[in-house]
């Protein structure tokens, strides 16, 4: 059920019933009984009243109890529906605030120590894992040259405006010769030089449109597979995950799960996914259990943030990955502030 329908089943009372609950929860983890809440509601009603409310919110699926006699906890829908219509989130407190700039300082010389430090406030502040997608670095391109070593593999041989020399082996298509594998290297070599591969991959399908004429099937096939392999055998952006122990030590957590998680994470297996996780916009995204395949063997939430550069592209995130019932009210300001601050750092935009 869309969440404006869920909103629309819920008069005031059960409004402010169901938002007492799901703070009570986040804030202890325990199931919230009817008696519990008596003591603030609005509007003085029985234990009675309540449970019935409880109920109801029960049946909308926004509530569920573990136990019969037990209280009730937020479902999954219900923290989605808490998150995204009754949530109040304002800006990050002059605290938080204060630390997060104290930690990250004004030395942006070194880009990979200046966003670990980053990852050690974000969990030294929410008490939960960070994560910190660091941005790729990549060096202009020099030149290219294709060597066939045999019908099923070649050689690329990359070289870089900073000196660096990469040597990488991968599965041509069928049929290639090395005459074609120079006509490609060469035609890459009189539009490569000076980009990225980042940026030579984005303009090659309008540049082999334009020049297919200068070069045979066979060699443009190379060149779009060869590509291809380049983006993504080449050097990954860097991961940094801190906190790890917030999460083994939560007094709750499924241990084995939560170790599957990380093991994945520092095997770097789901890298791309998590930041694809953050290009779909600006601002902060909320993931809550099962909604996030990523993060969803822990049965963890994550709150994530991309930062931009200077030309506004997105380069990196940072994020948060904790139990579901994170603090998401204090949370996702301290996310949210830190990601804007990162890329302005990172922009040399400074204030």
């Amino acid at each position: 059920m869309p969440e404006t329908s869920l909103l629309s089943e819920m008069n005031d009372r059960s409004r402010e019933v169901f938002r007492r609950v799901v703070e009570a929860y986040l804030d202890t983890g325990e199931p919230v009984g009817s008696r519990t809440l008596t003591r603030d509601m609005t509007e003085k009603v029985s234990a009675a009243t309540i449970c019935n409310v409880m109920q109801d919110l029960e049946f909308l699926g926004l509530l569920d109890s573990p136990h019969i006699s037990a209280g009730r906890l937020p479902t999954q829908l219900g923290l989605r529906l808490f998150v995204d219509a009754l949530m109040e989130a304002g800006p990050v407190n002059d605290d938080d605030r204060s630390r997060i700039e104290e930690t990250i300082g004004d030395d942006n010389a070194d880009t990979g120590q200046m966003l670990d430090r980053v990852g050690g406030a974000l969990s030294s502040l929410t008490h939960g894992a960070s994560l910190v997608l660091m941005p790729k670095q990549e060096a202009p391109l020099r030149h290219i040259e294709f060597v066939s070593l045999g019908p099923d593999r070649a050689l690329v041989v990359l070289v870089f405006a900073d000196g660096r020399v990469e040597n990488r082996i991968f599965t041509p298509p069928l049929g290639q010769t090395p005459s074609s594998m120079r006509e490609a290297g060469n035609f890459l070599n009189s539009i490569g030089e000076g980009r990225t591969l980042t940026d030579l991959r984005g303009g090659i399908a309008t540049e082999i449109a334009l020049r297919r004429q200068q070069l045979d099937g066979a060699a443009a096939e190379l060149v779009q597979a060869g590509l291809a392999l380049w983006h993504g055998d080449g050097p990954d952006p860097r991961l940094i995950v801190r906190g790890r122990s917030n999460l083994l030590d939560h007094e709750k957590a499924d241990l084995e799960r939560v170790r599957e998680l990380f093991d994945d994470l520092e095997r770097k297996r789901d890298i791309a996914r998590f930041l694809e996780l953050a290009e779909d916009g600006e601002g902060v995204r909320i993931f809550i259990g099962s909604e996030n395949k990523l993060f969803s063997l822990s049965g963890s939430s994550l709150v994530v943030s991309p930062y931009m550069n200077s030309d506004r592209k997105i380069v990196g995130a940072v994020g948060v990955i904790g139990p579901t019932r994170l603090n998401y009210g204090r949370i996702v300001p301290i996310v949210d502030y830190t990601a804007q601050l990162v890329g302005r750092i990172l922009s040399g935009r400074k204030g």
